[in-house]
């Protein structure tokens, strides 16, 4: 007879089994809760050092837009350079350096001055767009030439300049605006209204709606243009700063500043994005509206900065993910550095475009192709394993 008390024989089945199960199950939660803090604490580093990185980044924006003056095949002393400036704008009393001789003074202020502002421009507005196409598409991948966004623009500035609808800078923006705003619209309804997320389709739709207008573009050069017009404007789509006067720089300036801005404004709105539209939804913010005049000011920005350089290529996908590793997620604080950052990278990539390879000139947009197509790659591998 069993006595009471006695414990269990081995393998009977009153015999309570080990709980590895739950052990585990607890070591995992442990690890996802370890994993949590440890991004959680990671974002709040990067938020608290955002404003240092702010003021730094301004710092180097403006050292930037000096030194590239000095940059080029003709070399120019600084306090020349300063001086011109001075002069030109009414200040000459307070001019370091005496005159320097009029064919000088038109390079610094008639070139080079408008080009370095030019692509501080250009490089701010296509880093804004990027950022923004890129909440508003919830995808990684989003940018204005990846989206054939740029191509759109290219379109309908080569179709009003090569039809005679006009040549000023303001009707040549009006034409890329309306091109830009076509694809635009077009690529969201191919990806489902931007409902659709997944990264290989995004790509795909791009590269469809890019080439689309990049033969529509090359027909229109074809039927309409001569040998002559036909080799500059080719070289011009390639991302060109070499025609950067001062009428088209204001032009650009006044666009793609005041749309960059009003995208900042948003900035809310668009972390709430990151969450899905239901969840923005909820917060008491209008999607489809938001979304759309964010949509519009992506592509007025775009529009803006093709008519001023042609199409310039991965600047709206390369710095904004630079400044994410830097500065974290919130918009507020994002779309503000990938501004200056974006400004700051094409004024270095032009400066090394027009003086590594003198005499000859690069286009620019061939160099930030080379540079952003191995970050694309490493996004589009990281996108894929999610």
């Amino acid at each position: 007879m069993t006595q009471l008390g006695t414990e269990p024989a081995p393998g009977r089945a009153d015999s309570p089994p080990v709980p590895a199960v739950a052990s585990s199950d607890r070591t995992e939660d442990t690890g996802s809760q370890a994993a949590g803090a440890s991004a959680a604490a990671l974002e709040a580093t990067r938020r608290l050092r955002a404003p240092a990185i702010l003021l730094g980044f301004a710092v180097a924006l403006v050292a930037s837009i000096i030194a590239a003056a000095f940059v080029g095949t003709a070399t120019v002393g600084p306090l020349d350079v300063i001086a011109i400036v001075l002069r030109n704008v009414g200040l000459g009393a307070l001019a370091p350096a005496p005159p320097v001789s009029p064919l000088v003074d038109a390079l610094i202020w008639e070139s080079r001055l408008p080009r370095v502002l030019l692509a501080a421009t250009v490089g701010l507005g296509l880093a804004v767009s990027g950022a923004v196409l890129q909440s508003i598409t919830r995808n990684p991948l989003a940018e204005p030439y990846l989206l054939g966004v740029s191509s759109g623009a290219s379109t309908g500035a080569v179709s009003v300049m090569i039809l005679g609808l006009g040549s000023g800078a303001v009707t040549l923006s009006m034409g890329a605006f309306a091109g830009a705003l076509v694809a635009f619209t077009v690529v969201l309804l191919l990806i489902g209204g931007g409902r659709v997320s997944n990264p290989a389709r995004v790509v795909l739709t791009g590269v469809l709606v890019s080439q689309f207008f990049s033969a529509v573009t090359s027909l229109v050069l074809m039927l309409n243009g001569d040998a002559d017009s036909t080799r500059g404007f080719t070289y011009w789509l390639l991302g060109s700063l070499g025609g950067a006067r001062w009428e088209p720089l204001i032009v650009a300036s006044v666009v793609i500043v005041i749309c960059a801005i009003a995208c900042v404004l948003f900035a809310p709105a668009l972390d709430a994005f990151t969450f899905g539209w239901d969840t923005a939804s909820s917060l008491g913010i209008r999607v489809t509206h938001t979304r759309v005049t964010l949509m519009i000011l992506t592509a007025l920005i775009t529009a803006a900065a093709v008519a001023a350089s042609g199409a310039i290529g991965f600047i709206g996908l390369l710095v904004p993910h630079i400044v994410r590793l830097l500065a974290g997620y919130a918009h507020r604080m994002l779309l503000p550095l990938s501004a200056m950052g974006g400004a700051i990278f094409l004024i270095w990539v032009d400066a090394f475009a027009r003086s590594a390879f003198a005499p000859h000139e690069v286009p620019v947009g061939v160099i930030t192709a080379l540079l952003g197509a191995p970050v694309f790659a490493l996004v589009l591998r990281r996108a894929a394993r999610r």
